[in-house]
C-alpha cells in the first residue's frame, strides 16, 4: 500500500506513511462531530419521556465539555498530522526532485526546458503540498466516516437510512466520470502555464537584445496572448469541474429531501417514533455537509493527475549508475568505434575513433555541427553514447559512477556558468575544501588578478547572477581558474580561450601549458591559431573521423584540415 501510494502521488516512503496517518486522523475528527450528535438524541428523548433532573443536567454539561474535549484532541492530532507532516514531506519532494535532476543524464534535459523544470520543482510542489493538506485526508476521512454512519443508520431503520444515502454512490460517481475530462483540461492548463513562464523568463533573459532590435513591442504582443490563453485555459478547466461537482451537489440536497418524505410517511403511520425522525435529520445534514466538500476534493485531487505524471517522469526516470571504484591504467582517452543521437533522433556521431594520450594535446577540429562539443561531453559520460566504447586509462566509463569518474576531469566549456557569489566561492566549486591560499593561486594562474583586485571588496566581490557585472573575458578566466584548482589528470577545453583578447590569450596559453604538462588534454578549437601547437589533430565531419594526425602532417596529406587553415587566414586579412 505504501509503495502504491508512494508511486500514485510521487510521496517519499515517510510521505506515504504520514499520508496514512492523516487519513486516520481525519476519519477520528469526523466522528468526533458525531458524539455530540447522539448527546443531543439522547437529551431530547429525556425531555420528551420524563424532563430533565439535576443528575441528568450533570450528566449533560459533562458530556457537553467531554465532546469538545474530544474534538480538540482529535483536530489538534488531525493538523500536525495533515498539515505539519506535509509541509516536510514538500521539502523532502523538492530536495529528492533535486538530487534526481543531478542523477539523471543530460539527454534527459534535452526535453525539457528551464521554465518546465523550473514549474514540477516549484509549481507542481505546491499544488501537491495543498492536495496532501486540505484533499486527500478530508477525503478519505469524509468517505470512511460516511461509510461507518451509514452502517450504524442501518442498524436503526433500514428504511430512513435508505433514504440517506442512495444519493451518494451516484453523487461520486458523477464526479468519478469526470476524471478524463478533468485531466485532459489539466494537462493543457499546465502547458500553457510552462509556455507562459518560459516566455517571461525568455523576455527577462532576452531583453537587451530586444531593445536592440526594437523587437520589445512585437514580444509582448506574443506574450500578452500567451497570458490571455493561460487566462481562458484557466476559466474553462474550472467550469469543466464546476459543471461535474455542482451537479453532484445537488444530487445530494435530494438526499435530505427524500429523508424528510420517507420519515413523515413512517411517522404517520407510527412505524418511527418522533426522536428517531429528529435524529435521522440532524445525522443527514451533518453527513452531507462534509461531503460536499468532498466532493470538491475529489476533482481536486483528480486535477492533480498532470502534476503528478510530470514529477513522476523525474522521479522515475532512468538514472546513470556505476561502481565508485575506478580500475583505469593512465588516462588515454580512447573512442572505439562510438556512434550517438540525441532524443530527437537526429544522429551526431556514426562511427567515432581515436585515441587522445596522456601526456599529449589532441585538438578537435571541423565544421560547426560536426560533433565536436559532443564529444568532449560524451568522453566525460555527460550523455552515455549509443553504440562502441569509451575508455580512459582501458577502462570501460559507461561502468563508472558519474560523479566518481567526473574527479577525473578539469573542464572549461565555452559557456561559462557562474553563481551569484563571490569571485572566491566562484573558483571554489573546482575543489570544495580548498583553502583561500589555493584559490587565489589558482586565480593568478588565470590571470584573475588584473579585474579582481580592482573589485571594490578583491576576490570577496559578489559578481550578480550568472557574473553579469563581469566581461565575457573575466567570466572565462574564473572557469579557467577553477580547472587549474581541481588539477585532474584529464584536461577538457571547449574555446577555452575564445572570449579573451590577444593579450589574455597569449596569457592564458602559457599558464594552460603549465597545467596540462602530462596530463591528458582534448582541447575544442575554431581557431587554426589555437591548435597549432597540438600534438594530434582530429578533423570532425558529418559525425566521423575524417582526419587525424599531427598539424604539419595534415597540412600535407589531409584535404579539410588544410582547407580550414587557408580559410581562416583569409578572414585575417579581411579588413573594412
Amino acid at each position: 500500500m505504501i509503495q502504491m501510494l508512494q508511486r500514485r502521488f510521487a510521496l517519499s516512503r515517510q510521505g506515504a506513511i504520514d499520508l496514512i496517518k492523516g487519513c486516520i486522523a481525519c476519519v477520528v475528527q469526523d466522528m468526533s462531530f458525531m458524539f455530540p450528535v447522539g448527546l443531543l438524541y439522547s437529551f431530547v428523548i429525556d425531555i420528551m419521556d420524563k424532563g430533565i433532573s439535576g443528575s441528568r443536567v450533570i450528566f449533560y454539561a459533562a458530556g457537553a465539555f467531554l465532546c469538545l474535549a474530544f474534538i480538540f484532541i482529535a483536530t489538534w492530532f488531525q493538523y500536525n498530522a495533515t498539515y505539519l507532516a506535509t509541509y516536510v514531506e514538500s521539502g523532502v519532494r523538492r530536495i529528492s526532485l533535486a538530487e534526481q535532476l543531478r542523477k539523471i543524464p543530460l539527454s534527459f534535459f534535452g526535453k525539457k526546458d528551464l521554465a518546465d523544470l523550473t514549474n514540477s520543482i516549484m509549481g507542481d510542489c505546491a499544488t501537491l503540498e495543498t492536495a496532501f493538506s486540505h484533499f486527500v485526508p478530508a477525503l478519505v476521512g469524509s468517505l470512511i466516516s460516511a461509510t461507518v454512519i451509514g452502517i450504524c443508520l442501518f442498524a436503526y431503520d433500514w428504511r430512513m437510512a435508505l433514504a440517506a444515502v442512495w444519493v451518494l454512490p451516484i453523487a461520486f460517481a458523477i464526479t468519478m466520470f469526470s476524471s478524463r475530462i478533468q485531466d485532459y483540461f489539466n494537462r493543457i492548463s499546465v502547458s500553457a502555464n510552462v509556455a507562459l513562464e518560459g516566455g517571461v523568463q525568455e523576455c527577462l533573459e532576452s531583453l537587451q537584445d530586444l531593445k536592440t532590435n526594437n523587437a520589445e513591442e512585437r514580444y509582448l504582443e506574443g506574450l500578452n496572448k500567451k497570458i490571455d490563453y493561460v487566462e481562458k485555459r484557466h476559466i474553462i478547466t474550472e467550469l469543466g469541474t464546476a459543471l461535474f461537482v455542482v451537479s453532484s451537489t445537488l444530487i445530494l440536497k435530494f438526499g435530505i429531501a427524500t429523508v424528510v418524505l420517507v420519515g413523515s410517511a413512517l411517522l404517520i403511520k407510527g412505524e418511527i417514533n418522533i426522536p428517531l425522525f429528529f435524529m435521522f435529520l440532524l445525522v443527514a445534514s451533518r453527513l452531507y455537509s462534509p461531503l460536499e466538500g468532498a466532493l470538491q476534493n475529489l476533482a481536486a485531487i483528480i486535477s492533480t493527475k498532470a502534476n503528478i505524471s510530470r514529477m513522476n517522469e523525474i522521479l522515475y526516470h532512468p538514472i546513470q549508475t556505476g561502481s565508485s571504484q575506478m580500475t583505469n591504467k593512465g588516462y588515454d582517452i580512447t573512442f572505439d568505434h562510438v556512434g550517438f543521437a540525441y532524443n530527437t533522433g537526429e544522429i551526431i556521431l556514426k562511427d567515432v575513433s581515436f585515441t587522445a594520450k596522456q601526456g599529449e594535446v589532441t585538438a578537435l577540429v571541423g565544421p560547426s555541427g560536426g560533433g565536436k562539443t559532443t564529444v568532449s561531453r560524451l568522453a566525460s559520460r555527460f550523455w552515455d553514447i549509443n553504440k562502441g566504447k569509451i575508455t580512459v586509462g582501458g577502462m570501460d566509463i559507461s561502468k563508472i559512477e558519474p560523479e566518481t569518474l567526473l574527479s577525473l576531469y578539469s573542464i572549461v566549456f565555452q559557456d561559462v556558468t557562474l553563481f551569484n557569489n563571490t569571485i572566491m566561492e566562484n573558483i571554489r566549486i573546482g575543489k570544495k575544501d580548498a583553502k583561500d591560499e589555493e584559490v587565489i593561486a589558482a586565480a593568478k594562474m588565470a590571470n584573475c588578478d588584473e579585474f579582481a583586485l580592482k573589485l571594490p571588496n578583491g576576490y570577496d566581490s559578489m559578481i550578480g547572477e550568472n557574473g553579469c557585472q563581469l566581461s565575457g573575458g573575466e567570466r572565462q578566466r574564473i572557469s579557467i581558474a577553477r580547472a587549474f584548482l581541481k588539477n585532474s589528470p584529464i584536461i577538457l577545453l571547449d574555446e577555452a580561450t575564445a572570449s579573451l583578447d590577444v593579450e589574455n590569450e597569449t596569457l592564458i596559453q602559457a599558464a594552460l601549458s603549465r597545467l596540462i604538462k602530462d596530463k591528458t588534454v582534448l582541447v575544442i578549437a575554431h581557431r587554426m591559431r589555437t591548435v597549432s601547437g597540438a600534438d594530434k589533430v582530429v578533423v570532425l565531419s558529418d559525425g566521423c573521423v575524417a582526419e587525424q594526425g599531427k598539424p604539419a602532417e595534415l597540412m600535407n596529406t589531409g584535404s579539410i584540415y588544410p582547407r580550414m587553415v587557408k580559410l581562416q587566414m583569409l578572414s585575417q586579412n579581411w579588413g573594412i
